[in-house]
């Protein structure tokens, strides 16, 4: 595990230009859709006879991106108006921020917008799990052996809390990659999702492993990277994930095989995205994003290998 010092290489504007490059977490949070819509359906259901269920799974199992880039804002500001009123609440806390974090890291494309948008995924993400684990308040100002040992406190009854921090927080770095301080705080979230792999929840491990080895592959060897260590974390994730979820692949190419120059598994990782049935239940609306990033890659692979 690299600490916030280690985050930070000789050559800083190279590393800057490499994690903008990156698109980092871009396929890995929209898997938070899921999680999100899940999360909000469980919670409104009750009071609408199963309709939320019903809307959950539509969303995770449209392969049109766009219709739902049009009607997730509603939703939004539906978690939005519950935040407000049950602030108390870590499910609806933590729904809202992985809602906002895949909206704002997938969905919108300017700069500014997908700013504030995350930054209320990472504001939605400290108050979930502030509510759902006392101890795990006021993290932002601890210095990293402090916020580790508070992460470590942890218990499993706020794992769920702890994945849409780690979700939101993650988001929030993607969308202010240019800023030193936000970058800083990589090593922490690195610390937290390990803490998942102990404590998380099993539906949620497969996305853990996957951003684990996402950060894992951000640097070559030479600069505290661990890609070796990342290949690992992305072989489990595809273990677990029974090679439905394409993102996995997806990432598992764009950190790993490029960062290794490793072309043969470059190609052959997204070419079985391509050639994939992406109609899979729950995971349909990321494997068609996953298809649209892959064969992005493969036409960038000429210039970049």
């Amino acid at each position: 595990m690299f600490r916030a010092l280690d985050v930070l290489p000789p050559s800083g504007m190279g590393f800057f230009a490499a994690f903008n490059g990156y698109r980092f977490c871009f396929l890995a949070l929209i898997t938070s859709l899921a999680a999100a819509s899940v999360g909000c359906a469980s919670i409104v259901s009750s009071a609408a006879s199963g309709v939320a269920d019903d809307l959950s799974e539509a969303i995770l199992d449209q392969d049109d991106p766009e219709l739902v880039r049009e009607g997730v804002p509603t939703l939004l500001l539906l978690l939005d108006s519950m935040a407000r009123t049950s602030p108390d609440d870590s499910d609806i806390l933590g729904a809202a921020a992985e809602l906002y974090a895949a909206y704002g890291t997938a969905f919108v494309s300017d700069e500014q917008r997908a700013r504030t948008l995350t930054a209320r995924a990472r504001e939605y993400g400290v108050q979930a799990l502030c509510v759902a684990d006392s101890g795990a308040c006021d993290l932002d100002g601890r210095l990293f052996d402090e916020y580790e040992n508070a992460i470590r406190e942890v218990e499993p009854s706020a794992a769920d809390a702890l994945y849409s921090y780690c979700v939101g927080s993650l988001a929030y770095i993607r969308a202010h990659s240019g800023d030193w301080i936000a970058l800083a705080d990589l090593p922490k979230i690195e610390a937290s999702l390990l803490q998942l792999l102990d404590i998380g929840p099993e539906d949620k491990m497969g996305s853990v492993y996957m951003y684990l080895g996402i950060l894992n592959s951000l640097r070559p060897p030479a600069l505290g990277g661990d890609p070796e260590r990342g290949r690992l974390y992305f072989d489990k994730s595809s273990e677990l994930t029974g090679g439905r979820d394409l993102s996995v692949k997806v990432e598992y190419a764009r950190g790993y095989a490029r960062l290794v120059y490793d072309r043969d598994l470059h190609d052959r990782l997204l070419n079985e995205v391509l050639v994939s049935d992406v109609k899979q239940p729950g995971l349909t609306l990321s494997n068609s994003l996953a298809q649209q990033q892959a064969q992005d890659l493969l036409v960038s692979a000429d210039e970049y290998f």
